[in-house]
């Protein structure tokens, strides 16, 4: 997919003057899937960010930073891959999201799922930028775009069901 905006720069200012939305998959979590005794409440019995997915987390800090985004409203799934990699980027309080969790081989509804995250996302106040943690399955869904472990993609708002994709971005 080619990006909406030539110039990397212009992505982050968009998403600094709240006309664009960072959606990013989580850090590395080893694996595939989750594990059949998988438990939403029990980070032991599901995939989780190992240590480099953790130092993965830890430089979105930096590379916002650098981009004039110290501090930002982060959503994320309540898988805790999605939860840790938004609390290891350390720039804002992070609040649970459910639309934004996984759907993956048959979990959750992808179409009603991606059709709330759109509703809320559209439903936010003016404020500091917006970031949101979620699965490849859900940007996938959402924009066509394929992330890697810790890619995220800045996208134009409001949102709708095909989303200009500003740039693909990775610390």
């Amino acid at each position: 997919m080619r990006p909406a905006i030539a110039d990397e720069t212009e992505a982050w200012q968009a998403l600094r003057d709240g006309r664009a939305v960072l959606m990013l998959r989580h850090a590395l979590a080893p694996g595939t899937g989750d594990p059949a005794d998988f438990d939403l409440e029990d980070c032991s019995t599901q995939r989780d960010l190992n240590a480099r997915g953790r130092e993965q987390a830890r430089a979105w800090k930096s590379l916002m930073s650098r981009h004039g985004i110290d501090r930002a409203r982060v959503y994320t799934s309540q898988w805790c891959r999605s939860r840790h990699t938004a609390e290891e980027m350390g720039i804002g309080p992070v609040t649970e999201w459910p639309p934004l969790n996984s759907f993956f081989g048959g979990q959750g509804d992808g179409e009603r799922q991606t059709r709330q995250t759109i509703a809320a996302v559209n439903a936010l106040d003016e404020g500091l930028p917006v970031v949101l943690v979620s699965h490849q399955v859900n940007i996938t869904r959402l924009t066509g775009v394929y992330p890697s472990s810790n890619e995220g993609v800045i996208l134009s708002l409001p949102l709708s069901e095909s989303p200009t994709v500003f740039a693909r971005v990775s610390p």
